[in-house]
């Protein structure tokens, strides 16, 4: 035992000098980096806002270790991008140990300044490697746009010009008594949480070549269809969140017109809040298209709105909540819900004209719901929802619809009560060109085609594309008319 003492007394001293022992650093020349990437592209981004972060490795594929003398970005402070590298934030660092067969990540970021142009701008630079004598790089990349910023301002009487983007952090506030007019093909930008909230009166003057867009603020490619991107929420003290619309019309709003508008890829595309006019609607929608909200595309609630040659598709929630009664004109819409993202529950278009609260029911009246030559379909059996009754009893309040020559998906419903339903084409596939490219225009087979009620579509003779409804043997259900 006391022989074995000194012997492992030994083993311990050689272990500790072993893992003393630098590390042999390579001097070589030939011993040089490689990267995961020769350049780092940042998609179009907004001027005095931050990008995502990018990233890139750096490998060391040799036997030794590899001293980088330095690393730095080539613009040096003055660049508008930065570096972190082991955790600091820098345009530079000195002296940086890669162990053989591994590797470091080096995270960028960018901030572009305004440059008070239309134009989208190239911003350049590269992160310089210098090791053994060699001199290596990885270039950077970044597109920018300048853009009219609004964070929390309320706004008068004005025109929005399709000058340069605008981008809304937070809310946008339309004043009561006050007009948004917003010119053709201009972009909306919102940040996460961000919503327009219009207490006065919103005029959108899209046209078929230049539509007016509501997007979100991540312009990268892989974001061009993500749902849920923006739309302000308020959380209260119970844990009850409650999400506002992204286009959201308060109480007093009135004589809102979108015409020609794309609305994508927030939580709820619109929401309406406001019976300012019985008379008037207080929402004319047209030739607009309102896809993949987390949400609902359209919630109304005690308002008027009339809607025509409009696309709304893949909602978390419903296409269309027309809750607390109201008055409400659908013509030639396709309203189509194959949310994938997660589960749905709800139906694509729901009526309602009461709520409980606190044990209570308060009713309300539905005075019209009218969907002519409308398409109304999705993933679900049931797409349809006519919430009137509290346990089967129905509440006291009017609740009028009509389905007239509509594609509808209503699993055993019953539609034979023609007080309700007219000309109905029942749980037929209406035969998109292609849900999985967002096509809802229709296949050459389709049931729907020219199996709307001219009557309607005399009135509205344009479909969303601008085709004519009334050149060929009938006019089509939907918002698109097929065109051989």
């Amino acid at each position: 035992m006391r022989k074995l003492k000194p012997l492992l007394l030994v083993t311990l001293l050689s272990m500790l000098l072993f893992c003393c022992e630098k590390p042999v650093i390579t001097t070589d020349s030939a011993a040089r980096l490689t990267f995961s990437s020769d350049t780092v592209l940042f998609d179009t981004i907004f001027t005095t806002i931050g990008s995502t972060t990018k990233n890139f490795k750096v490998y060391n594929p040799h036997d030794q270790t590899i001293l980088i003398d330095r690393i730095a970005l080539a613009g040096g402070g003055q660049s508008r991008f930065r570096l972190n590298i082991n955790g600091h934030m820098t345009y530079q660092m000195e002296q940086v140990e890669i162990l053989p067969h591994d590797s470091m990540y080096i995270f960028v970021e960018v901030t572009l300044d305004p440059n008070q142009q239309n134009d989208p701008m190239v911003i350049r630079d590269s992160v310089l490697f210098l090791t053994n004598g060699n001199d290596q790089d990885v270039d950077l990349v970044a597109f920018g746009q300048d853009v009219h910023l609004l964070a929390g301002d309320t706004l008068g009487t004005t025109t929005w010009m399709n000058d340069k983007p605008y981008l809304v952090y937070g809310y946008v506030y339309v004043d009561s008594l006050q007009t948004l007019s917003i010119d053709p093909g201009t972009r909306i930008h919102f940040h996460k949480r961000s919503s327009m909230l219009v207490g006065g009166t919103l005029k959108v003057n899209g046209t078929l070549e230049d539509p007016v867009s509501f997007l979100g603020d991540r312009l990268e490619h892989m974001y061009d269809d993500i749902p849920g991107q923006w739309g302000a929420w308020i959380e209260y003290d119970n844990g009850a969140v409650y999400v506002l619309g992204g286009i959201h019309f308060l109480n007093g709003s009135r004589d809102n017109i979108i015409n020609y508008a794309v609305i994508k890829n927030g939580m709820k595309g619109i929401q309406v809040d406001t019976l300012a006019n019985p008379d008037k609607p207080t929402l004319t929608l047209s030739t607009t298209i309102i896809e993949n909200m987390s949400v609902a595309g359209i919630l109304a609630q005690s308002s008027t709105i009339l809607a025509s040659n409009c696309l709304i598709a893949n909602c978390g929630g419903w296409c269309v909540a027309l809750t607390l009664g109201g008055s409400y004109e659908f013509y030639h819409c396709t309203l189509s819900n194959n949310f994938s993202v997660g589960v749905r529950t709800d139906p694509t278009l729901l009526l309602n004209n009461f709520y409980v609260y606190d044990g209570a029911a308060y009713v309300y009246n539905l005075n019209r719901a009218l969907f002519a030559n409308c398409i109304i379909t999705g993933s679900r059996p049931m797409e349809i929802g006519l919430l009137n009754e509290i346990d089967s009893v129905p509440v006291p309040g009017a609740f009028n619809y009509t389905f007239d020559h509509c594609l509808v998906k209503v699993d055993t419903m019953n539609t034979e009560d023609e007080t309700h339903w007219t000309g109905i084409i029942k749980n037929f596939d209406p035969r998109f060109v292609s849900l999985g490219d967002y096509n809802y225009r229709l296949d050459t087979l389709s049931p729907a085609k020219d199996s709307a009620n001219p009557e309607w579509a005399r009135f509205f003779p344009l479909d969303l594309d601008g085709h004519s409804r009334l050149d060929d043997n009938g006019p089509d259900i939907g918002a698109y008319e097929r065109k051989e």
